[in-house]
């Protein structure tokens, strides 16, 4: 299955680029227009997957039931842990086989089990992401006799941080940080991964400063800034290698709390600024991630961490970058569970939020405090809308009249296909800015996939997209003198959002033969050119001067 891709083409980005500010435009979104609908798979400690070892067909069994019952729910995405603990579930030169899989790390499972989930979750038009945890070696436990003969730390004990009886690998070695760079472009090369996914664990959870320093200091802000680094390089890999994968993590649900900084959130939760050093906010801001999952899993209300409040602060992040931003749902507490459709609710409300990751599997399957119903009914309800929408679109076209009428540009006549619409002129968006070129009044202008909307720049010149057809008639070229060749053909309402130099519009456009049409009239005024009818020589003129 074609993966799908979620980086814009390098032409694309520095078109962009010379665009300036537009609004917020998530270069990796949702994989359709219905959004993120994302369930985290957990492996560690079996919690949502296997349930049994040594077996791979019951493996296999139990992985597809699964697998269509989140789709039966109406999700889209599962994000899959595959390296739970410096492990895989995947066939690798770089860590042993994963314990969970058959009670002993290093031992072959008999089959490639991320190579079949991704081809059962591709089947049934889902994206897998391929969730790994970095620095973990052992939830519990010191004993490097335990782990496998080639495992990376038991090869290099100098590698290990021990903390809580639990050994981590530290992320201030530089040949810790190649290794997992290593690892994630191992992945992506061998396997048609959707995604890289990280989760929110990085240094140990309140791993200890020296004496004397402070969580602002110099120890503090270089474990912050090695954490940075891996994030970087781990962007920079993944793209090098595959630019339709994306890159996401998902970190603490807070960052700062407004008492350790003005640009914190009005929050008093753990801030995984200091208590993991993850750098969140940075990433997004850097673009070293191309989505964010803040893991919001508080109710509306709660004292110290209100929904609701961290909602609109991750909203605001992100705002005037290109990550996508999804929340994290923590449907695995009551509270949460059984307010699930009010959350989702909130979502809606704000204009940057994508969708949801839940986790995880295992509380939607459940149905805790009627979750999995809630969510099947929220999207089912989405998803009703969206086709109602279809078809009122249908039941509203309208006959696109091919127009006889001549077009001039600055006096120079330019061979063009136009449509009649209600008696009004409608123009291809990209023929205009092409035919405009040049003038003082061109335009470019472009179409993001992920939000479903055009977005058109005053003041520089249009790029080409390659196609070729830019300004040239869709029957042929008529030779002088002879009557257009362009067909009657049917309108249908268009549902793409249209953007002027940032600023959302609001016009009447129309979907012919799977191109946009938009009314002369609307265009002139948005783009600010004069238009004239001369009767005498039923001539469209358009004079960019005025």
């Amino acid at each position: 299955m074609k993966k799908y891709k979620f980086r814009m083409l390098s032409l694309l980005t520095s078109v962009m680029l010379c665009m300036g500010n537009l609004s917020s435009v998530p270069a990796y979104a949702a994989t359709t227009q219905e959004g993120m609908r994302a369930v985290w798979i957990s492996t560690v400690y079996s919690a949502d997957f296997p349930s049994t070892q040594n077996d791979p067909d019951a493996q296999k069994i139990e992985f597809v039931e699964k697998l269509d019952k989140a789709k039966a729910l109406g999700l889209n995405t599962v994000v899959v842990q595959i390296r739970p603990k410096a492990d895989a579930f995947y066939d690798s030169d770089l860590n042993p086989w994963s314990s969970v899989l058959t009670g002993i790390q290093g031992r072959n499972p008999g089959y490639d089990p991320m190579a079949f989930m991704i081809e059962e979750a591709h089947k049934r038009g889902m994206e897998f992401h391929a969730w790994m945890n970095p620095y973990r070696i052992t939830t519990s436990g010191v004993d490097l006799g335990e782990l496998s003969a080639d495992n990376m730390a038991r090869k290099h004990p100098d590698w290990i941080l021990t903390y809580n009886n639990a050994m981590y690998f530290d992320p201030a070695k530089e040949e810790v940080k190649q290794y997992i760079v290593d690892t994630v472009a191992e992945v992506v090369t061998n396997y048609d991964v959707d995604a890289i996914h990280f989760d929110d664990y990085f240094y140990p959870s309140n791993y200890p400063l020296p004496e004397g320093e402070g969580k602002e200091g110099t120890v503090a802000n270089e474990r912050r800034m090695h954490v940075n680094d891996l994030i970087q390089r781990v962007d920079q890999t993944i793209h090098s290698i595959d630019a339709s994968v994306a890159f996401g993590i998902s970190p603490m649900g807070v960052w700062k709390n407004s008492s350790s900084d003005p640009e914190g959130s009005a929050t008093k939760g753990s801030e995984g600024y200091y208590t993991v050093y993850g750098d969140a906010k940075k990433w997004v801001e850097e673009g070293w991630v191309d989505y964010i999952v803040p893991q919001i899993y508080w109710e509306t209300g709660n004292s110290s961490a209100d929904y609701e409040t961290l909602v609109k602060w991750w909203n605001d992040v992100v705002e005037g970058t290109d990550v996508a931003l999804y929340i994290g749902q923590g449907v695995y507490k009551d509270l949460v569970a059984s307010e699930i459709t009010k959350q989702l609710e909130i979502n809606q409300k704000y204009n940057n939020v994508s969708g949801s990751f839940y986790f995880s599997l295992r509380d939607l399957l459940n149905d805790r405090q009627g979750a999995g119903t809630a969510i099947q009914a929220y999207y089912a309800k989405q998803d009703a809308a969206a086709n109602t929408n279809h078809t009122e679109n249908a039941t509203n076209q309208k006959t696109a009249y091919a127009g006889r009428a001549q077009l001039r540009i600055d006096g120079k006549d330019v061979a063009m296909d136009i449509y009649i619409i209600d008696d009004y002129s409608y123009f291809k968006l990209r023929d205009l800015a092409y035919a405009m070129t040049g003038t003082s009044k061109q335009f470019d202008t472009i179409w993001i996939e992920a939000d479903q909307a055009i977005h058109l720049q005053t003041g520089i010149p249009y790029t080409l997209t390659g196609s070729g057809t830019e300004g040239k008639p869709s029957q042929g070229e008529p030779s002088q003198g002879e009557p257009s060749q362009l067909k009657d053909a049917v309108a249908v309402p268009s549902s793409a959002h249209l953007f002027v130099d940032g600023n959302p519009e609001n016009v009447s456009a129309y979907t012919i033969q799977d191109y946009t049409y938009y009314k002369l009239r609307d265009l002139s005024s948005l783009v600010g050119f004069e238009i004239a009818w001369d009767e005498q020589n039923a001539t469209i003129d358009i004079d960019t001067s005025a």
